[in-house]
């Protein structure tokens, strides 16, 4: 099953593909909204991506806090969410993604890649991220994590 990852910012977005069987996870592509000028041009582009790139399921990062309540930006992408949803006919589920472009930015730098290099890229590796802990999560689980009807029974946020 071919995955996209997706780390939403409220300036830039983040995109990671999965190969077809869903075991490796590549970058993809930096969506800027200063690039489409709107929110709404940018979920279209989005939703573009996702039926070009032939993606069967979407993951979007949560950024939950440690202390587990929603912030105004968890709120903010599950609202993006159900916008996409309208657009395309895949299944979403999200991913905590706490800490992953910091963890992201660690993975660049170690790799040797400069710093202005690392700042285009950051929130592709965040997406990797992302895309590689709910693969990761979705293989511990079982066939059964996928097969959740609820989005949100996918959440994997703090109890």
């Amino acid at each position: 099953m071919r995955f996209l990852g997706i780390d939403y910012g409220l300036e830039r977005t983040g995109l990671a593909i999965s190969d077809p069987s869903g075991s490796l996870v590549f970058p993809l592509k930096t969506l800027r909204l200063a690039d489409f000028g709107t929110r709404k041009a940018l979920l279209d582009a989005l939703a573009a991506i996702i039926r070009q790139e032939a993606a069967e399921a979407c993951v979007m990062g949560l950024p939950m806090p440690l202390e587990g309540e929603e912030t105004l930006i968890c709120r903010q992408i599950r609202n993006v969410t159900e916008r996409l949803k309208r657009r395309v006919a895949v299944p979403f589920y999200f991913m905590n993604e706490a800490l992953t472009s910091y963890l992201a930015w660690e993975d660049l730098r170690q790799s040797g890649v400069k710093e202005a290099k690392r700042r285009q890229v950051l929130d592709q590796q965040a997406a990797v991220r992302i895309l590689e802990a709910f693969l990761a999560e979705a293989e511990r689980q079982g066939p059964s994590f996928l097969t959740k009807a609820d989005v949100a029974a996918c959440d994997n946020q703090p109890q």
